[in-house]
């Protein structure tokens, strides 16, 4: 028998990691080639993903990476919201708007952008 629970979890992780990777990893990835400084805390940032995804989560070897990365970056996200509810300030945490505003990426708009990095190197 067919179970379409984890088949439907993949396929929605992928829709998640898509359209996080437009909003966040291809203008960060483009601001990277052109700052350094940006490179290296996006690579700092996805190792720390990696490290958070392989030591953090139990059994993490038995989730397919797509899965844990996109509930890496809801979990990321849900607890932005719920910070800025709670202050009566909007969310934060969207891509700046240029190249030049990634020199100053916030914490969590470089941390979404590393899970786009770390989503594309893994195999497909």
């Amino acid at each position: 028998m067919f179970l379409l629970g984890p088949a439907l979890l993949e396929v929605s992780a992928r829709k998640i990691l898509t359209r996080l990777h437009k909003t966040h990893g291809v203008p960060a990835l483009a601001a990277a080639a052109e700052l350094p400084a940006l490179s290296a805390a996006l690579d700092q940032h996805a190792a720390a993903v990696r490290d958070i995804l392989t030591l953090g989560v139990e059994e993490s070897a038995r989730v397919p990476v797509s899965v844990l990365l996109a509930g890496y970056a809801r979990g990321l996200l849900d607890h932005v919201r719920e910070a800025a509810a709670d202050r009566g300030a909007p969310m934060t945490g969207a891509a700046p708007d240029d190249l030049g505003s990634w020199a100053n990426a916030d914490w969590v708009q470089l941390r979404l952008a590393s899970v786009c990095l770390h989503a594309s190197l893994q195999p497909a």
